[in-house]
């Protein structure tokens, strides 16, 4: 948790909100998957922000108001943020060792790559790596943004991790697959353009 996030009580509102919106608009566009959606939304928090800002009492002003965007992506797509789509264990599970997040980016051929396997997750998981994985949310932050026990934040997010290193994997898989169909193309192309010329020097 960076001192930054900390808001001690008698700050203004823009003290405590202000330095987090962009935070705010990245975690949206995750959730909503919709940049006009998403600064809807920003705009919603900051109001409804604003309203209650009198019940801020001090402490981490970027789990509060992050809480607050997500509430509202939720709200906006008509779902209350406790009936997040299931987590499937089974489809998401994997059972070699799974590298750390670092890892996993040097071993992946780019970063457009990442954010399309975070985009197919289900998402809990997906929210919960944004804000981890991007924006360094430590895991008391979490508890309080996702409005989950302390305790269970680290399950779920080794839950979320290991999705997304499946995704990957399917993706890389795919990408090998392809490979392999267009170079067998490719060699069935040159072998048939080569076989005159193979029979020709054989004749001579």
């Amino acid at each position: 948790m960076t001192t930054d996030a900390i808001s001690a009580p008698g700050q203004s509102f823009d003290d405590v909100v202000l330095p987090h919106l962009g935070a705010a608009h990245r975690l949206a566009r995750w959730l909503m998957r919709n940049q006009h959606d998403a600064e809807d939304v920003v705009q919603d928090a900051s109001l409804r922000a604003l309203r209650y800002f009198g019940t801020f009492t001090g402490g981490n002003g970027r789990a509060w108001f992050l809480r607050i965007v997500r509430n509202a992506c939720y709200i906006k797509r008509g779902r209350q943020p406790v009936e997040i789509g299931p987590f499937d264990e089974e489809h998401h599970s994997v059972r070699q060792a799974l590298p750390d997040p670092e890892t996993q980016l040097i071993r992946t051929d780019g970063v457009a790559r990442i954010e399309r396997a975070i985009a197919a997750l289900p998402a809990r998981a997906r929210e919960i790596l944004v804000l981890r994985e991007l924006e360094d949310l430590s895991y008391q932050e979490l508890a309080e943004v996702l409005d989950i026990p302390a305790g269970t934040v680290m399950s779920t997010l080794f839950r979320a991790r290991r999705a997304l290193r499946v995704t990957l994997d399917a993706g890389i898989s795919r990408t090998q697959k392809k490979f392999i169909h267009h170079k067998g193309i490719t060699d069935a192309v040159v072998h048939k353009h080569s076989r005159p010329q193979v029979g020709h020097l054989l004749a001579q």
